[in-house]
């Protein structure tokens, strides 16, 4: 180009070329100066720790600064999904129709064919774990009719959480130079999911999911190897590096990590470990939860106060009035209330298909002047907690079914 204006100029009388050279020039101004004036996502690291029951920031490196989000954006597909199963406009088993355009997409994929069905929980399941673009696409034209318009109910919905930062322009996380979020906004967002739809977040906590015959494995490698994790989602694309958000409870303290910009998986797994770790007394410092009391044991044949948890999503200790569908299975007895959620979370995490009205409880009892600390996943209806205890059991473990009415149907020895 600039050979170009340098010809142009060493010619007299040669106004038409002048005009050439003040087209070009306007041209490589447009070029230079686009990055400038679009404002787009930037890739580059970022990072945020929250104490999930308070909002308090623990932690912050360029949290406010536009990131690409990648298959992040799948929580926020997830949330809107979750929603419409609250409302009834989506039906948990109802089939939904591949387009050609779904069908389409790029992977990370199951491969979906045109014109075939795939049930709402299996879309779930599918984003949750696999992170499928084509079923993003295929919840994103049901919820939407089209993804353009999904994407801009997205972003309507996740400015109504508070994500002011956030702009979505698909639902799979897929590359857009539009697409863009914050390290804060997705803390927002995670919290959202945690807090406002806890009988729909264990799905981000599913170790494994089956389709047609093919298992896949969740990639969150933080649900095996770092205590207490249950959720939620990782990312990537080219322009993002690798993102993670993940969510931690341990003794009534749960914290809400968002790394975005890894240089590779390894990586940016050990940094939101080390964020974790360095985390864990400032919000125990700060946590009234965490200093609540234990409840006294539950007296028979009256309503039992136990501590309860959604399988990924603590709660305070609260009245629970058993149902008379609400089977479960024992994992075992403890002597601390960490150890049983613990050992009860691993439990979850290995069960595949568990159902979303599965929650977990800790049931402190008295015995022989000691405290226990029954774990108990309740919510199942008989065929799956006997199915599930036998798995269990087969497996090497310890397990013991649970009546509705809270009567164990086999002794389990305490550890």
């Amino acid at each position: 180009m600039m050979d170009l204006a340098i010809r142009a100029f060493s010619r007299p009388n040669a106004p038409r070329q002048r005009i050439i050279l003040r087209a070009y020039l306007v041209v490589a101004l447009t070029v230079l100066l686009a990055p400038l004036t679009a404002n787009p996502a930037q890739a580059g690291y970022a990072a945020i720790v929250v104490d999930a029951n308070s909002g308090r920031v623990l932690h912050s490196r360029n949290a406010d600064t536009p990131n690409f989000p990648a298959s992040l954006t799948k929580m926020m597909t997830l949330f809107m999904a979750f929603e419409a199963l609250d409302k009834g406009t989506l039906a948990i088993h109802q089939p939904l129709t591949v387009s050609k355009r779904a069908a389409g997409q790029p992977p990370s994929k199951l491969g979906l064919k045109v014109g075939e069905t795939i049930t709402v929980e299996e879309a779930i399941r599918a984003l949750s774990v696999k992170s499928a673009n084509d079923v993003a696409t295929v919840l994103a034209e049901a919820l939407g009719g089209t993804e353009i318009k999904f994407a801009q109910m997205m972003t309507a919905r996740a400015r109504e959480l508070g994500t002011t930062r956030t702009t979505f322009r698909n639902a799979s996380g897929l590359p857009n130079k539009r697409q863009k979020s914050t390290a804060r906004d997705m803390s927002t967002l995670a919290r959202a999911l945690i807090d406002g739809l806890p009988d729909y977040y264990g799905y981000f906590s599913v170790a494994s999911f089956k389709y047609k015959g093919k298992t896949y494995r969740n990639h969150n490698s933080l649900l095996k190897n770092y205590a207490g994790t249950d959720g939620i989602k990782t990312g990537y694309i080219r322009a993002s590096g690798f993102n993670l958000v993940a969510s931690t409870e341990r003794d009534g303290v749960r914290l809400i990590g968002v790394v975005f910009g890894g240089k590779t998986a390894d990586r940016r797994d050990r940094q939101m470990r080390s964020l974790l770790n360095r985390s864990w007394a400032q919000a125990r410092t700060a946590s009234t939860y965490a200093a609540r009391p234990i409840p006294k044991p539950p007296v028979p044949g009256s309503e039992t106060i136990v501590a309860t948890t959604s399988i990924n999503a603590p709660i305070p200790p609260t009245i629970v009035r058993r149902s008379p569908a609400n089977w479960g299975i024992q994992i075992g007895a403890f002597s601390g209330y960490t150890d049983a959620h613990i050992a009860a979370g691993n439990v979850a995490r290995d069960m595949s298909n568990l159902p979303v009205t599965a929650s977990l409880k800790i049931e402190p009892v008295n015995q022989n002047a000691n405290t226990l600390f029954r774990a108990r996943l309740m919510g199942m209806d008989e065929n799956f907690a006997r199915a599930s205890c036998r798995q269990l059991i087969s497996n090497g473990r310890e397990c013991a079914l649970v009546t509705p009415q809270g009567d164990e149907l086999a002794s389990l020895p305490p550890r």
